[in-house]
């Protein structure tokens, strides 16, 4: 399964849904379009969405790319750079195409996750 995330007026990124958390990305993607008001932490981009999920294989690291899933928050998280999660997150995914269209997301920016 594929998705598209987009910072809007900014580009797209190409995203690779994977089995690290099959039912988290499973769950995320049945719920797809989804937008949100991006919030940047270090090298993280991340934003609520409506879909509330419990941890299914968290991980305390994450790799420049990786797509994931923070419970606690509710929050579909972005990572593009070296950056850590605060705590676990579930990862669903990695970024294969235009990694460098989330360098440039700013606080506030406008982001929408689609079926690709």
């Amino acid at each position: 399964m594929e998705i598209e995330i987009e910072v809007v007026g900014k580009g797209k990124a190409t995203v690779k849904l994977d089995d690290r958390n099959p039912e988290t990305a499973r769950s995320i993607f049945e719920e797809l379009p989804i937008e949100g008001n991006g919030n940047i932490y270090f090298e993280e981009v991340y934003f609520t969405i409506p879909v509330g999920l419990e941890y299914e294989n968290p991980s305390e690291k994450s790799k420049c790319g990786d797509i994931s899933y923070w419970p606690p928050g509710n929050a579909f998280c972005i990572f593009y750079g070296d950056s850590q999660p605060v705590s676990d997150v579930n990862h669903i995914g990695e970024i294969t195409e235009n990694l460098e269209v989330l360098k440039t997301a700013k606080d506030g920016d406008k982001i929408i996750i689609r079926k690709k």
